[in-house]
């Protein structure tokens, strides 16, 4: 079972992964277009906790699934 955290940082993930989507095909960076640049204090912040997001998904690999239940 996923919990709280788990299920915020997978959010997180897939939010920087669409971002980096849109910058891959289209070279548009959502993030830094809503918050004023790449290198705005609100961009760098969003940036790092997409990032450390990153990092406590790698957790989630490692961990065993919790039995289906009836």
């Amino acid at each position: 079972m996923r919990t709280p955290l788990d299920r915020l940082a997978l959010v997180l993930v897939i939010i920087g992964a669409l971002n980096w989507l849109l910058v891959g095909l289209f070279q548009y960076d959502l993030v830094a277009e809503m918050f004023g640049g790449a290198s705005s204090f609100i961009s760098r912040t969003i940036y790092s906790i997409v990032g450390l997001a990153g990092l406590y998904s790698i957790s989630l690999l490692f961990r065993e699934a919790a039995p289906a239940r009836e």
